[in-house]
């Protein structure tokens, strides 16, 4: 079967292979990514290539064994002539060694041995017009070139290494990101990326390649060293077994490997572009739901989403975009019915206030400074007949779990420090991984509040807000980056004020009111300021029931959309290996 022929008889498979798009708090992020199903058919194209499986052999080639040779006396001539030290002789390649078996005129060569591989060369000046090239300057997988800088808008004091057209750059500093492009221009370039370039006739493109094949990147993975920065040491590239064409196949090689990767590429464009218009639908049909003015437009609008559902919500991203309307439609009051039967919320409130005045009165609590009346122009939407908008302070009480923001000292054995990172939403608190504070920090901050069911915490520094609730025993500290919220049960379901923590609406509040710094807060007097939509207490149980019950099935349906592309993965690595077996 030809590369054509796999590409397109398995079409289907590159394509629907896809890689989820990471969104944040259920909303695309908007970026596109590469499809998993397309990388792969990349990786595969430059597989065959070096394998020798792309194009066919011309007997007629002169055999890469003559190559060979005149790379070896190109190598002599320029040790006589003093440009190039003498090496030491690479160890002869062994059967044993050899990954994969070549085709007749093609032959296995140590890349030390045919390449300049880590012998650099510096300039004693550079002019203001070179171009200096930075590894960030390389885009990772793609090796597509992002900037081209010069030195008079990069002055940098720090060795560099020359280069000149046509070699091939190849990035050693954390390899996996596969950086690897051939020089257009002369220049220079960080010591993090060789210049290589054969002793003898070749293609700088077939050896850029041939360097980010997945051949060369399982070689290098598995000798690069370093656990933080991972690099690739020179012995161990040169010592790399390299498959060397013919000169003519080399040629023959790059032209359609060119031709393949512009037809991935279209593949590619096409996918995303469909994935874009669907993300865009999703979100806009969704978003009719949100913005009806009336149950009848609301009905209209959900029916036509029904009748459609099997076709939106095919991906992870719209399953999350789905559960993101759905806590919205919850605190819009437009989930479930209202029930003219229930308690008004202006009852709740009015008993909040009377609680609060008679333990003022007993001296029980002391007197807060009075929050603003709420405006129309605050209020984002209509509430629906016996809700009411309120402030966080009147329906819980929000604490600084710790008084001080400076970290207390660590102690070798003590108790966990739980911050927001020691926390996993599905794992719960990682008490492992939090630091220690002594047993005195522990009863210090145990002393300021008493933990009951319901309460629950959200991060009010960096990442923002997901509410976490707290489960006892409580045998630990929380941090100074958390906000621990004790809602005042008998007004409010924690759990609903916890969907509403979750919501679009929330979102938008935090993004607003969150201070700009280089770590976002959003603060403990904001806390208690923000606007919160306060159903009656009955419906505020309906709404919770209906939430978990519809949030349990579009995490059944996300996790079939999930095992459904995890099986088109492997449906594409399958075919993959069928194909270089």
């Amino acid at each position: 079967m030809s590369i054509e022929q796999l590409i397109t008889e398995h079409l289907d498979i590159w394509t629907a292979a896809d890689t989820e798009k990471k969104s944040g708090r259920g909303r695309s992020s908007g970026s596109t990514g590469n499809v998993y199903g397309i990388k792969k058919l990349r990786e595969l194209i430059l597989e065959l290539a070096v394998r020798g499986k792309l194009v066919p052999q011309d007997s007629s080639d002169e055999p890469a064994s003559e190559l060979l040779k005149r790379i070896a006396a190109e190598k002599a001539k320029l040790v006589t002539e003093g440009k190039i030290k003498k090496s030491k002789p690479l160890a002869e390649i062994t059967d044993d060694e050899k990954p994969f078996e070549l085709p007749a005129g093609w032959e296995w060569a140590k890349l030390g041995e045919i390449t300049n591989f880590g012998i650099t060369e510096k300039l004693s000046f550079i002019s203001d017009e070179t171009w200096v090239l930075d590894l960030e300057d390389i885009e990772k997988d793609t090796s597509r070139l992002l900037n081209k800088h010069r030195f008079c808008d990069r002055r940098s004091l720090s060795d560099k290494n020359s280069f000149q057209e046509g070699d091939v750059l190849y990035g050693k500093l954390r390899p996996y990101l596969n950086k690897v492009i051939v020089a257009d221009e002369s220049g220079v370039c960080t010591t993090e990326i060789l210049p290589i370039r054969c002793f003898g006739s070749f293609s700088s493109h077939y050896f850029k390649y041939a360097l980010k094949s997945p051949n060369f990147i399982n070689y290098v993975n598995a000798r690069s060293y370093g656990m933080k920065m991972p690099r690739l040491g020179t012995e161990d590239g040169r010592k790399a077994n390299f498959p060397l064409p013919p000169l003519a196949e080399q040629h023959r090689i790059v032209a359609k490997v060119d031709e393949l990767m512009a037809l991935c590429d279209q593949l590619e464009s096409q996918h995303n572009n469909a994935a874009e218009t669907h993300e865009k639908l999703v979100t806009h049909l969704l978003g009719t739901l949100t913005q009806s003015q009336n149950a009848e437009d609301f009905n209209t609008h959900w029916q036509r989403i029904s009748e459609h559902f099997d076709t939106l919500f095919t991906t992870e991203a719209s399953i999350d975009a789905l559960k993101q309307t759905l806590l919205q439609l919850a605190v819009m009051g437009k989930l479930v019915p209202q029930d003219p039967n229930d308690e008004p919320a202006s009852e709740l409130l009015k008993r909040i206030q009377a609680e609060k005045a008679q333990l003022i009165a007993d001296g029980k609590i002391k007197k807060d400074k009075p929050l603003a009346e709420i405006s129309d122009e605050e209020k984002p939407f209509v509430l629906p007949v016996g809700w009411e908008w309120t402030r966080g302070n009147d329906v819980a009480i929000f604490v600084d779990p710790q008084p001080s923001h400076r970290t207390p000292p660590e102690v070798e054995n003590g108790v966990p420090y739980v911050g927001y990172s020691d926390i996993s939403f599905t794992h719960g608190i990682l008490l492992d991984n939090a630091r220690k504070v002594s047993q005195t920090v522990f009863e210090e901050h145990k002393a300021r509040y008493q933990l009951k069911v319901g309460d629950f915490v959200f991060g009010k520094i960096g990442t923002i807000g997901k509410p976490f609730f707290l489960k006892k025993p409580f045998n630990y500290c929380l941090s100074a980056n958390l906000i621990l919220i004790q809602p005042e049960d008998q007004y409010i379901d924690p759990h609903f004020l916890s969907t509403f923590i979750d919501s679009p609406s929330f979102l938008e509040i935090l993004d607003r009111d969150k201070t700009n710094s280089t770590h976002a807060v959003f603060g403990i007097k904001k806390s208690r300021d923000i606007l919160i939509p306060l159903p009656p207490r009955g419906e505020q149980n309906r709404i919770v029931s209906k939430v978990d019950e519809l949030m349990a099935i579009c995490d059944q349906v996300k996790a079939r959309i999930t095992s459904i592309n995890q099986l088109q993965q492997k449906l594409a690595d399958v075919v993959i290996w069928q194909a270089t077996s």
